[in-house]
């Protein structure tokens, strides 16, 4: 077995509390040596067992939960709904070798509230790639949570109409934003009655999975975005994972689909920012979008197109986020005219989509 070689970074955030859940006592060993070689990160509890790991969460309290898919007793995915409610503030990353990119198991942990997933190698192949591919994709989910906003509050445009009955509501996210999508669609009261956009950051594998899982939340129809086709209202677009959804205006100004496989400028393919920016272009002041989880700042740069058609950003709030990228991003641009919890969004988009008012 590889030795681990410490990452000696600078870290000027908290120390990260770990338990690791691994039915095997190789791995759980393995993991403990890679974490705590960063000064990062500390693992304070390991087990075998579901079970023993929600016993321990009874009296104490961790930043993050590794756990694993296959354990003895509860699996690790159906205990996955106890570990967020017993430990609420920390984050669950699925690590298993049975929870493969584009797995209809990766897709229900990341909707059941996982904030990632990762790919563990057999127990005598971790090499000395993983440990610190490991350690990066980790250190990304608690650096990201926030970005810089000058010691000043989020600012919010104090305009509370819209300027246009809303025409066409876009939807991005990325880390964490699955779970968030159902938490959105279960506030959802009312259908829209305009199409949905949604790109979600997942890579192609993924989308056939996440499509059939997107179904199961909402009674709104739901499918892959195709090259050409018009748009119907109350039905959810999801970008493929290998190609931007976009939008133009065709013959007699029926809106159609545009799929562009360029990556944008930050590397993003399915991208935020040209699905808004293609928004904006369409349906002017009837464009609004919807920022909801997930790292980095894509939906800004769009963000401000939609704005400045006159139309509107809601972002999801700091406190239900896994990570405050992308919606602390165009807060801190001032484009957001809400910060909400995923529940309560639709109902706010219902209301303001609806109204007519002051031009922003």
């Amino acid at each position: 077995m590889a030795a681990v070689t410490p990452i000696m970074a600078s870290h000027s955030r908290p120390q990260v509390r770990a338990m690791v859940v691994d039915d095997s006592v190789v791995v759980r060993t393995v993991i403990e040596r890679i974490l705590n070689s960063d000064p990062a990160f500390s693992v304070v509890h390991k087990t075998n067992s579901a079970e023993h790991a929600l016993c321990y969460l009874a009296g104490h309290e961790v930043d993050l939960i590794l756990l694993d898919i296959e354990l003895p007793g509860q699996s690790g995915l159906s205990a996955l709904p106890a570990f967020l409610r017993a430990n609420p503030h920390g984050k669950v990353v699925i690590l298993s070798g049975n929870c493969e990119e584009g797995s209809g198991a990766a897709i229900e942990a990341l909707a059941l509230g996982a904030s990632d997933i990762f790919a563990k190698p057999g127990s005598g192949s971790f090499g000395e790639a993983f440990p610190r591919s490991l350690i990066e994709r980790l250190s990304r989910l608690f650096s990201a949570n926030s970005v810089p906003l000058e010691n000043s509050p989020p600012v919010l445009r104090a305009a509370t109409q819209a300027s246009a009955p809303l025409a066409c509501l876009g939807i991005g996210a990325s880390t964490g934003g699955i779970h968030a999508l159902g938490q959105l669609f279960a506030g959802m009261s009312e259908p829209p009655g305009v199409p949905i956009l949604l790109t979600q950051h997942l890579p192609a594998s993924f989308t056939s999975y996440f499509v059939q899982q997107l179904a199961r939340m909402t009674s709104l129809r739901v499918k892959v975005g195709e090259q050409g086709e018009l748009l119907a209202p109350n039905t959810v677009y999801v970008a493929p994972g290998d190609a931007n959804l976009q939008v133009r205006r065709g013959l007699y100004g029926r809106v159609m689909v545009t799929l562009n496989p360029q990556r944008t400028a930050a590397g993003n393919l399915p991208g935020v920012d040209p699905m808004f920016t293609s928004m904006a272009e369409a349906y002017g002041p009837g464009a609004a979008g919807i920022v909801l989880t997930g790292m980095g700042r894509d939906g800004t740069v769009g963000g401000h197109d939609i704005v400045a058609a006159g139309g509107w950003i809601v972002a999801q709030n700091e406190t239900s986020s896994v990570v405050w990228g992308m919606p602390g991003s165009v807060a801190a641009a001032g484009l957001s005219c809400a910060l909400l919890d995923p529940y309560a969004i639709m109902d706010f988009v219902a209301r303001r989509g609806k109204s007519r008012g002051l031009k922003h």
